[in-house]
């Protein structure tokens, strides 16, 4: 028996096993922003594809301990804003956030417990089977209830020096995804494979060409430069949420804003999210006004962050952007502006609230009960460029940006992430914002109340980055860009994870026509020998796992 069988033989036994998936789990968020270390992803993927094989009976448990593990890791920082800015006691505040890790662990469980049904040969049923069906859970926690694609692993990709990254403006963050989980699944079939070399070349040669194939796609210009050059100051407001709602911080958050308006002369200047702590009718006349000319007179174009009352209601209202480049004084000013669509659930409107309604009145969370927006506003005229705006928790969503993208020459991402303190969350965001970036395939510009303010190029590099948690305003160029990817040409995910499903579709009926004629997979030997075994990739039998153990036992005893 080789020593790499020898070392995988002690990872059959549940003492060894459940702590090496907790392991794998709690370093996931070692993968993503701001530790950027995008090798260690497929590495931990593929180790929890291997721990599976070795222990075909816990693999669903397995992934749903994965998925809990790592999901409560790398969002920790919901617990800040539901007790630390929110003032929700631990009592509720860590319950609700286990069992939000609890619910999202239910889309890797479910990849595995499919992954089950299927009889291929094991070079199909963990190089493509999985990696498929990983992908396509990954897709249905971003869509289902609203959505959470935060922590999919294609976003651990997205960095300058990740290969990968260059699927992105091809099909997405669901294709990169795709990308990663195969690289994580061929890795497992180089590494652990029989010992002649013909088994390993193709698995090898497989990654090789993806990462060549990322590269390339990488260096590629889908979009292009229009000739037009702006400059940009995004404001850094850095207001602590617990004071942001309160009656005597009003006029001086406008005072710190109107005074970084008035120090700029770039011809963009864009305000974070809600920037102004009043909905905008509610607000004396004069100040809207004082800002507009104040721009006006630098010679800059000024969007601004607010909530305002919807159209038709004086009780109802939006979360805004509004664009005062044409606020003229002595007329009725004509304001552009855009309204968020994708609202936070529990965060900006209430879900389940005969469920929620009792945890509402033990938290200060002001403004949550918003009405959505239209889906794809036009974009924002602002100096010689046509902006396409999103709003915070709307950037995790590249489909729903599409439209609005396809109009504009620069991207920009308002945001207020003073309800998570100084944590990981906002780290989350900018690499998701660089995602946007590549798919969209123009600069993005991010204004934000506390970090990460930055700019960010067509190819989803940071050309430049505030300082989190001050008080300042970031300066810097862009330029506008035209034309579309081709995932904006494909209109977004749907044709990319509808061509999933089927190919998996496929692959489940070839291996229930294998079951039916008589045939099985083919899986690595487990005993040392250079024979495959003749038995399916998991094994009908209930006893198989504890077969295993016995084998364990008996090898531990030699």
């Amino acid at each position: 028996m080789s020593f790499l069988s020898r070392l995988e033989q002690q990872f059959r036994d549940p003492v060894i096993y459940w702590p090496a998936v907790a392991l794998i789990a709690a370093s996931t968020p070692m993968a993503f922003a701001p530790y950027y270390h995008f090798w260690l992803m497929p590495l931990l993927f593929g180790a929890l594809i291997r721990l599976a094989e070795l222990n075909p009976q816990r693999s669903v448990a397995g992934a749903y301990v994965f998925g809990f593990i790592a999901y409560a890791c790398q969002f920790y920082w919901i617990h800040t804003a539901l007790h630390d800015v929110s003032g929700l006691p631990n009592l509720y505040a860590v319950p609700a956030v286990l069992l939000f890790a609890a619910f999202l662990a239910l889309y890797p469980m479910l990849a595995f417990k499919l992954w089950r049904k299927f009889n291929l040969p094991r070079w199909m049923n963990v190089g493509i089977a999985l990696p498929l069906l990983w992908t396509l859970t990954e897709f249905a926690r971003e869509r289902l209830l609203t959505g959470f694609g935060w922590g999919a692993i294609g976003y651990s990709q997205i960095t300058r020096d990740s290969p990968l990254a260059g699927f992105a403006p091809l099909g997405g963050i669901h294709l990169v995804t795709l990308a990663t989980a195969f690289a994580g699944a061929w890795l497992v079939l180089f590494i652990d494979n029989e010992s002649r070399l013909k088994k390993r070349i193709a698995p090898l040669c497989a990654v090789v060409a993806l990462f060549i194939g990322g590269y390339v796609a990488q260096q590629t210009d889908f979009t292009r430069p229009d000739g037009s050059t702006s400059t940009v100051a995004l404001a850094q407001g850095n207001i602590e949420q617990t004071l942001k709602w309160r009656e005597d911080q009003i006029v001086p958050t406008i005072q710190r804003y109107y005074d970084q308006v008035s120090k700029t002369r770039a011809d963009i200047v864009i305000l974070p999210e809600a920037a102004i702590p009043q909905i905008m009718q509610d607000l004396p006349e004069n100040v809207l006004r004082s800002f507009a000319e104040q721009a006006q007179s630098n010679g800059s174009s000024l969007a601004v962050g607010i909530l305002k009352y919807t159209d038709d209601s004086r009780t109802d209202y939006e979360n805004a952007v509004v664009n005062l480049s044409e606020y003229t004084n002595g007329e009725k000013p004509r304001i552009q502006s855009y309204a968020k669509s994708h609202l936070v659930p529990f965060g900006e409107y209430k879900p389940l609230r005969f469920i929620t309604g009792p945890l509402y009145r033990l938290m200060d969370m002001p403004m949550s009960d918003m009405k959505k927006g239209a889906a794809g506003q036009p974009p924002l005229t602002m100096k010689n460029q046509k902006v396409a705006f999103n709003i915070c928790y709307e950037d995790g969503f590249g489909d729903e940006l599409i439209a609005s993208a396809k109009q504009s020459t620069l991207l920009a991402n308002v945001s207020n992430m003073g309800w998570y303190g100084d944590s990981n969350a906002m780290w989350q965001q900018l690499q998701q914002s660089q995602a946007r970036a590549m798919e969209l395939g123009r600069y993005m510009v991010r204004s934000t109340n506390n970090g990460a303010t930055a700019i960010l190029s067509p190819k989803g590099h940071i050309v430049a980055q505030s300082v989190p948690n001050t008080v300042t305003v970031l300066e810097g160029h862009i330029k506008g860009y035209t034309g579309e990817t081709p995932y904006m040409e494909m209109g977004g995910s749907y044709p990319l994870i509808g061509l999933l499903a089927l190919f998996a579709v496929m692959l489940y009926y070839v291996g229930r026509n294998n079951r039916r004629f008589g045939k099985s997979a083919q899986q690595r030997p487990t005993d040392g020998t250079s024979e495959p075994a003749a038995m399916s990739q998991w094994g009908d039998d209930d006893g198989l796992q504890a077969d295993m153990d016995q084998e364990y036992l008996i090898e531990k005893d030699k």
